[in-house]
């Protein structure tokens, strides 16, 4: 008996981890503490004029490849919004100093290049749109 609630108290232990990962999966979270700012050096790219979507993406990561043409569509439609993509691989002290953990990361960039928002794994439309609103005045 014992055996049989240990294992029911561990499913259900690990069904609340596996739901509260899944609902923070891809939601921009408001940048806390001291706040990045990137430059068009530090991004190999213009900054856009209102907003910039930088994704951090590997090579073998296949929601990257959904998350680029999520941002690729969001840009296409939000006038001066930029879409920029990073190679995670082959920027490990920007990776390391933005402490990105994970790919796909997405930061939304104000004007000045600051991280004001940050979502990690595939993002929907929805919530880029969204954070987008909370940038461009």
């Amino acid at each position: 008996m014992t055996g049989l609630t240990v294992v029911v108290v561990t499913l259900a232990f690990a069904t609340l981890v596996g739901v509260a990962v899944r609902r923070r999966n891809g939601v921009a979270r408001e940048v806390r503490g001291e706040v990045e700012r990137l430059t068009s050096g530090d991004i190999h790219a213009e900054l856009g004029e209102r907003a910039t979507l930088v994704q951090f993406s590997s090579s073998f990561c296949q929601p990257c490849r959904a998350t680029r043409r999520i941002l690729d569509e969001v840009a296409g439609m939000v006038p001066g919004v930029a879409h920029v993509e990073i190679d995670a691989e082959s920027h490990l002290d920007l990776v390391r100093s933005l402490n990105i953990l994970r790919t796909p990361t997405v930061l939304v960039l104000d004007p000045s290049g600051r991280v004001v928002r940050r979502a990690s794994g595939q993002p929907r439309k929805a919530d880029v749109i969204g954070a987008l609103g909370l940038v461009i005045e």
